[in-house]
């Protein structure tokens, strides 16, 4: 196997992490089976070096020794003497989740780790499905947290429950195009607002971009949620506020990410699949959708930081003609003649 097993492992790829396992212990095992695979491979030949052994002469009867040069192995590079070839692999972690939560998450291999860093920066959408269930409270918003309160909820019904869904995903809009500093008047802006690309510039907090009831059944229902810059506890405690809303409580039964960024549930790979030559097949699939997901995101970048360029430059241009028109005022106000001039003094004014 070695540098060229290696070579395939450059990139980004999907695991299905299911709840009750950490982040950094699926890590490990992922590290762990890459390492096995890699070390498995059937060795290289060993290197020949001449030496020159001490020996009787080939076809001669007397007992004659002479130095004969002769190839042998090295076995300073064997593998019982240097033991495996691959003990680290740097992998890298993109959005993590929690001990409870489950779904997709995205690892990088090698220089997947800086891809990593690119994706984080482009400010890039992800699905949860998320469970809650009516007429409880809890101190964590978890269904097996401390029972702090239990309500009625025989009034909440499925046009209650859009209602709110709704007045959740307007105001996020809303709060989203504050944070992108885009001016919504230029055409480019409004087709992507139409389009639903725009992304904020920089860290903020948890923006929900689409929120919808995918399932209602009272007590429990499922919703699904598009968002950014969230973090697992905060989508609990979504659900929480929204039993709040509808005059009830409720808790989180589980929270489930569908997709991260370019990567869905399809993409994901099964415990049993975390191995070798499977990691190495999802990353080489990867790699052209990720790339093309880069190369948009770094023109989106571009146009959005034109854009606000432009809008400082407006801002300061306004600023100055501002100040222009008050000087202008205040000199149109003062005495025009001496005669003026003293006439104001004399008044004392």
């Amino acid at each position: 196997m070695g540098s060229s097993g290696v070579a395939r492992l450059q990139g980004l790829f999907a695991v299905y992490k299911p709840p009750g396992l950490k982040w950094l212990h699926l890590r490990e095992t992922v590290e762990l089976q890459l390492l096995k695979g890699l070390n498995a491979g059937k060795p290289r030949a060993p290197e020949q070096r001449v030496r020159f052994l001490l020996g009787p002469v080939e076809g001669s009867e007397e007992k004659k020794l002479t130095l004969t040069a002769t190839s042998v192995p090295t076995l300073t590079t064997h593998r019982l003497m240097r033991g495996p070839a691959f003990t680290s692999l740097k992998i890298g972690v993109g959005h993590r989740l929690d001990v409870q939560a489950s779904g997709v998450l995205v690892l990088g291999v090698g220089h997947g780790c800086r891809l990593l860093t690119y994706m984080y920066h482009a400010h890039l959408t992800k699905d949860y499905t998320v469970r809650g269930l009516l007429g409880k409270a809890t101190d964590d918003f978890c269904e097996d947290g401390r029972l702090v309160e239990k309500t009625i909820y025989g009034h909440v019904t499925r046009e209650k429950l859009d209602r709110i869904l709704a007045v959740i995903q307007g105001s996020h809009q809303k709060a989203l195009v504050t944070y992108s500093n885009l001016d919504l008047k230029s055409q480019e802006a409004y087709e992507m607002a139409v389009q639903g690309t725009i992304r904020p510039m920089n860290k903020s907090p948890m923006l929900i971009t689409g929120i919808r009831c995918l399932y209602f059944a009272p007590p429990e229902f499922l919703i699904e949620v598009q968002c950014m810059h969230e973090t697992q506890q905060q989508l609990r405690k979504l659900v929480h506020e929204i039993g709040l809303e509808l005059k009830t409580t409720a808790v989180c039964m589980q929270v489930r990410r569908t997709r991260d960024g370019l990567f869905t549930l399809d993409d994901a790979l099964l415990r049993t699949q975390w191995n070798l030559h499977s990691i190495q097949d999802a990353i080489q699939t990867a790699a052209p959708r990720v790339a093309a997901e880069l190369e948009r995101n770094l023109r989106r970048q571009e146009y959005i930081a034109d854009q606000t360029a432009k809008t400082q430059v407006r801002e300061r241009e306004g600023t100055h003609r501002t100040q222009q028109s008050h000087k202008t005022d205040s000199l149109n106000r003062g005495p025009k003649t001496k005669k003026d001039q003293a006439e104001k003094c004399r008044r004392g004014d």
